[in-house]
């Protein structure tokens, strides 16, 4: 577990944001902002992942749907419990507290989560009584605030916003410094519909994949392999590196999906704790979520970010020969991001232009069918018949039992 403590001295955290310095005699006194950490002892926090009272969704990260549940993470605080029997009137009933927790995964009743470096197995079987089964030390070592002194002591449970002042009378020269980003501000696949253990559906901006008896999970360059073939009992395995820029991972039958900065890699897992490259394909520096089926991928590119360029577009990709992806049809997209398809129709998290649903039956000639509006559009699960959204402005879920005639159910609104 990697937790962190402050530096001495805070406005050298600033020096890592510096962006320009040019001269000046006049002003003499600057004003910066920075992210002050509130620490718990690591014990106090422990003991509070559990269900607690629920609590209004401010900033969502990755969703999972498992059974009548959606489980929606609120970025590095922890896991919002939706009790969504009834679609059209959805019913915050819980969170679990955990710091530092950014991605989930659902098998049975064992939801997985990470935990700053850590990841943490937590009973679900009664939703309003989450409790820990297990903790795996060190599993995400990336997972770390750059400035901070590791202290397994304590644990950063959110960040207060702060100002301060420079005294640059001497030397006569002022910098150009940008905030300190808040834990909350520097976040950023459909799953196997059917196996033996229920499995959760995940978005495709995922970064943990379940299959078979296997948790998979990418990190920046990286491929960790934990073996849940006792739900409630996580084993670390191993880890294989995969290249650089590795942001989401989808699983399909006997193979993993993985989008990177600068491409599509897919892996076989016929020998689950040996994963081996099959193929790969390659684009331009963006950042692209990615689905598949037997026999096309469809993978969203979108520039701007901090994965660079500036290409939006969908990108269909013909996978028959599994070694040698090619591209088939590009199709023009305003900020593309997340994607999930269901039959014939491919819905597309369209950033600021919303969610847009597609026919998508010739892949040769995808079309578009409707489009909602909303603020920044992220993510998207469609299953059965109900397409759960994840915007910055809600949580939306729409029928789409008649293509013809896809309407909006609900909307879980986010508090600002």
């Amino acid at each position: 577990m990697k937790t962190f403590s402050k530096l001495p001295v805070a406005a050298l955290v600033l020096i890592f944001m510096l962006s320009g310095c040019v001269k000046d005699t006049i002003k003499t006194t600057y004003t910066y902002t920075y992210f002050e950490p509130v620490y718990k002892a690591y014990s106090e926090v422990v003991a509070n992942i559990k269900s607690n009272a629920s609590t209004p969704v401010a900033i969502p990260g990755k969703i999972c749907l498992i059974g009548k549940y959606i489980l929606l993470n609120e970025v590095n605080k922890g896991i919002h419990v939706l009790d969504n029997s009834t679609p059209s009137a959805p019913k915050n009933i819980a969170f679990i507290d955990l710091p530092g927790n950014v991605d989930i995964a659902v098998k049975g009743n064992i939801l997985y989560a990470d935990f700053y470096s850590d990841l943490v197995a937590i009973d679900i079987s009664d939703p309003k009584n989450a409790k820990v089964k297990k903790i795996v030390k060190n599993i995400f070592p990336e997972r770390y605030y750059s400035g901070y002194e590791a202290d397994s002591s304590k644990v950063i449970t959110s960040w207060i916003k702060k100002t301060g002042t420079i005294d640059g009378s001497n030397p006569p020269i002022y910098c150009y410094f940008g905030a300190l980003q808040s834990s909350a501000d520097a976040s950023a696949s459909f799953s196997n519909k059917a196996a033996a253990t229920p499995v959760g559906i995940n978005g495709s901006l995922s970064r943990f994949a379940l299959a078979s008896d296997y948790l998979y999970s990418v990190s920046y360059d990286s491929l960790r392999i934990t073996d849940v073939a006792v739900a409630d009992n996580p084993l670390r395995k191993n880890a294989i590196p995969i290249g650089w820029g590795i942001e989401t991972i989808y699983p399909f039958k006997d193979k993993l999906f993985m989008g990177a900065n600068a491409g599509m890699f897919i892996y076989g897992i016929s020998d689950p704790l040996h994963p081996v490259k099959l193929g790969n394909f390659q684009h331009v520096r963006t950042c692209d979520p990615v689905i598949a089926d037997d026999n096309m991928a469809y993978v969203t590119l979108h520039g701007g970010t901090q994965c660079g360029g500036f290409t939006n577009q969908l990108d269909v990709l013909d996978i028959a020969d599994i070694l040698s992806p090619r591209l088939l049809k590009t199709y023009p997209l305003t900020s593309p991001r997340g994607l999930s398809k269901d039959g014939n129709l491919l819905f597309i998290c369209d950033g600021a232009d919303g969610l847009k649903v597609f026919t998508a039956a010739d892949p040769n000639n995808i079309k578009l069918l409707k489009h909602f509006e909303m603020e920044e559009a992220n993510d998207v699960i469609a299953w059965n018949n109900i397409a759960l959204v994840m915007a910055t402005d809600g949580i939306y879920q729409f029928d789409y039992s008649n293509a013809a005639g896809i309407k909006l159910l609900s909307k879980i609104s986010i508090q600002k």
